[in-house]
């Protein structure tokens, strides 16, 4: 085993030379196309991300909720979205990439539909569950199709401008939630699964599941589509088959592969403990129980997510996936932190004015430090860092263990909130810390490769 593995990371030294003339610069109608349909679901995993936040006070007030129901009906976003982890990897390489995105369509449109004629709660929370199963299979699907379909100098930018759409879905729930009813907005959440049905039929499949699954005349056809008729593929494709053809060879992809130090800065990355379903989930209250407008909160929060997210995908190839990260983590930790020393001054009953405008830079500084970075970039990272005889399980696992995090924060919320409004953020605060320190020494910078040589260099590495 031990001459195979030596010839095998001989070849992929070989061959990540020789995938060095990929046509880094194409962009053609097929790859802004997939591109398109791709930032049409992540606009609806944002819309759906924020629909709790401006709906809470009349949902309960409707259909009765108490809450513990109304935290429960929350938090199964983030339940259906550990069931979605679990089989995403799986799905993705059973269905392939462009076949899964036709499933997640008939689950949002029947999530949302269940949502918008419920009368009892128990509707309401088959709705949720049903969105964060697409939403748990979305998280893990788009960052690697597009990562798998786009040139290495685009690579970071195509899936942060995807990702930016997310906080677009989920800036416009914070800007119009208010103004309409609960029952309108579930109804307008079905709204992108229309548009893309009918430009499904015109994407590609990822290349590099096609040559996995032996369609290789199918493969070229369809990366010559997304790198331009003109453009020379011939050493990218080469690269792409014995890459993974030497993959086959190595190791069969099991969950138990992803288990050695060479990937554990990837799984650490992706814990969703810092709040950040907290703010996004339950903006409104916090900006209520600090003495501000809900409206005039959750308007000026939206525009400042735009703003951060736009900066930080057109920074993202220019300083690197690490730097970024570690700011946005800094500014996790920061935001926090003062959202805690708000409620603490307004607890005792000191600078309530200037108590209520620390609440809401606070809240812009959170939520802007997690847009410009800790949002997406795990998600850069999980695609770019597994090869594709991994990348199923990679994709459940990483899933698995952000969304129960996710779960844990989105559930206990209230019950924290209740309990300390302070002390929650403080943990936050903590958590986040701690985030920053792991960054700091486990994550390597990895731009400007090509997925190839990103994922020899892990081979090769000691």
């Amino acid at each position: 085993m031990g001459e195979e593995r030596a010839t095998v990371l001989q070849s992929e030294s070989l061959l990540v030379r020789e995938g060095a003339g990929e046509n880094s610069s194409s962009v053609t109608t097929t790859l802004v196309l997939s591109t398109f349909v791709a930032a049409s679901i992540s606009f609806g995993v944002g819309y759906i991300a924020g629909y709790t936040s401006p709906t809470q006070s009349v949902i309960m007030e409707d259909l009765g909720l108490s809450i513990a129901e109304f935290s429960l009906f929350g938090s199964l976003l983030n339940l259906g979205s550990i069931l979605g982890a679990l089989v995403s990897g799986k799905t993705v390489d059973l269905l392939g990439r462009k076949g899964t995105m036709w499933v997640l369509y008939i689950f949002y449109i029947v999530g949302w539909l269940a949502i918008a004629f419920a009368k009892v709660p128990w509707l309401l929370d088959v709705g949720r569950l049903l969105l964060g199963f697409s939403n748990g299979i979305a998280g893990y699907l788009l960052p690697v199709y597009l990562a798998e379909i786009t040139p290495k100098n685009l690579r970071g930018r195509f899936t942060a401008g995807v990702q930016m759409m997310a906080i677009l879905g989920l800036s416009t729930m914070y800007i119009v939630g208010p103004f309409i009813n609960w029952r309108i907005l579930a109804l307008i959440g079905i709204i992108p699964s229309l548009v893309q049905l009918p430009l499904l039929i015109y994407i590609p499949e990822s290349p590099r599941w096609l040559v996995n699954v032996g369609r290789e005349e199918e493969f070229e056809t369809v990366l010559r589509s997304l790198r331009g008729k003109k453009a020379n593929v011939f050493e990218e494709a080469a690269s792409i088959k014995d890459y993974t053809d030497s993959l086959k060879r190595l190791s069969g992809g099991g969950m138990l592969d992803l288990f050695q130090p060479k990937y554990y800065h990837s799984l650490i990355v992706l814990q969703h403990s810092g709040g950040s379903n907290a703010y996004t989930y339950y903006s409104g209250v916090i900006f209520t129980s600090a003495g501000l407008s809900k409206y005039v909160g959750l308007s000026t929060l939206a525009v400042i997510q735009m703003i951060t997210a736009i900066v930080g995908a057109s920074l993202i190839d220019k300083f690197g996936r690490r730097a970024l990260l570690l700011v946005s983590s800094a500014g996790l930790c920061f935001g926090s932190f003062l959202t805690g020393i708000s409620f603490l001054l307004q607890g005792h009953h000191l600078w309530s004015e200037e108590a209520r405008i620390l609440a809401l830079i606070s809240i812009w500084v959170y939520m802007g430090s997690y847009q410009a970075g800790m949002e997406g970039i795990p998600w850069v990272i999980v695609a770019e860092i597994f090869p594709i005889n991994v990348k199923g399980a990679a994709g459940s696992l990483a899933g698995l263990t952000g969304n129960i995090c996710s779960w844990t924060v989105s559930y206990n919320f209230n019950f924290l909130f209740q309990w300390s409004s302070a002390g929650t953020f403080f943990i936050y605060s903590a958590i986040c810390g701690v985030c920053v320190i792991f960054i700091a020494k486990m994550v390597p910078e990895r731009k400007g490769r090509t997925l190839e040589e990103i994922q020899a260099s892990l081979t090769t590495s000691p």
